[in-house]
């Protein structure tokens, strides 16, 4: 793919959020206090659904261009970087605008609201020549790093499984007030998509890639109710989602998503080698946003696990300090690496063709649970 030049270590890259709203969100929440504590970013524009609401949150946030349309936005010769904080419907409509419009674009997961989309967005971004990145920040977590090169550097021997039970906290009895397209599945925000998604990249970074699935998944809450007024509504989205198969190292794999919270345990992952063992637990299965605890154990069976610090050389980015222990952190360690992409070339964050892979990962495990079938990759 034919890539444009880096530009100048010394330009900042011009940015601009399709999605910034004066209210809230997740974009006032975790990329703004990402950029704007980072240098080499310079915030120059948003994008709202309205003209009016534009200017609501060009003025609240001090952005000097705000636009009522991601077109328009994209269009600004001043934008260099668009960033997609849209619900996942709109994702297509943006980002075509904006590799039509030649910029670079940072899109949240996931990337298309189901795998055509994702492959479409793919083949356009390679056929723009514009670096492409998907905001799978689970994998810039400290702690999920600091597992990776813990198994890389053989802490647990060979692997030869690996589970994982986690609650992926919505999707449960209720709903938050504004939240109700996430229970609808042609939505594409569904509990498979984002916690399930974000988690199942981390794994795949630290184990490598699921080559076969069998799945079992289920909507045990067909009616949930809204957070305050009680407001019942149907939920099409799969609370229930059971996965085992094989990676390309031949180990074995398992995950269980439950919609909601657990009395019992929110996250739970084992890592068993012929050597040693790894267990990482967190308050919930969005692993892009859980607070991490890493312990292990090497030798016999009879050594008890031991805590294993985040060595501080992972928390690589000291502007976003007094960001750690918010969602916004890991958000803002992909920026940093983002920054390092476009200005050295370097292919460190993940682009829209491995969004894709990772969707066609999501329709092999819906594709086994509709069939029946084991399915390879």
């Amino acid at each position: 793919m034919i890539q444009k030049a880096p530009a100048p270590a010394s330009a900042p890259v011009r940015t601009g959020i399709v999605g910034l709203s004066a209210r809230s969100g997740w974009a006032p929440h975790s990329h703004l206090p990402a950029l704007t504590r980072l240098p080499g970013y310079d915030l120059r524009a948003l994008a709202a659904s309205t003209p009016e609401s534009a200017r609501a949150a060009g003025e609240k946030y001090g952005i000097p261009h705000a636009y009522g349309s991601a077109a328009e936005l994209a269009a600004d010769p001043d934008v260099d970087l668009v960033v997609v904080s849209v619900r996942v419907p709109l994702h297509r409509e943006v980002i075509l605008a904006a590799l039509g419009a030649g910029k670079h674009v940072l899109s949240e997961w996931p990337l298309g609201n189901g795998l055509a989309e994702a492959e479409e967005l793919a083949a356009a971004a390679a056929r723009a020549g514009v670096r492409t990145f998907a905001g799978l920040q689970a994998r810039s977590a400290p702690a999920v790093r600091h597992v990776r090169d813990l198994v890389a550097d053989g802490f647990v021997g060979e692997v030869l499984s690996t589970s994982l039970i986690a609650s992926g906290r919505r999707w449960g009895p209720t709903f938050e007030p504004g939240g109700g397209y996430l229970l609808d599945k042609d939505n594409g925000g569904t509990m498979l998509t984002i916690p399930f998604g974000h988690t199942v990249d981390a794994l795949a970074m630290v184990l490598g890639e699921f080559t076969e699935v069998s799945a079992t998944t289920a909507t045990r809450r067909p009616l949930v109710r809204e957070e305050g007024s009680g407001r019942a509504a149907s939920m099409t989205v799969e609370d229930q989602i059971a996965v085992s198969g094989r990676l390309a190292s031949g180990a074995v794999a398992s995950a269980h998503f439950r919609g909601g919270l657990s009395r019992g345990t929110d996250f739970h992952w084992e890592i068993n080698g012929t050597d040693g063992d790894l267990v990482v637990t967190g308050d919930h299965g969005h692993l892009q946003q859980a607070r991490l605890r890493v312990r292990g154990a090497r030798g016999g069976t009879d050594a008890a696990l031991a805590e294993l610090p985040v060595p501080e050389r992972y928390f690589d980015v000291p502007e976003l300090d007094g960001l750690r222990g918010e969602a916004a952190y890991n958000v803002g360690v992909q920026y940093a690496h983002v920054l390092r992409d476009l200005h050295e070339g370097t292919g460190t964050v993940p682009d829209f063709a491995h969004a894709a892979r990772r969707q066609r990962l999501l329709d092999a495990i819906e594709r086994a649970a509709a069939t029946g079938t084991r399915v390879t990759l």
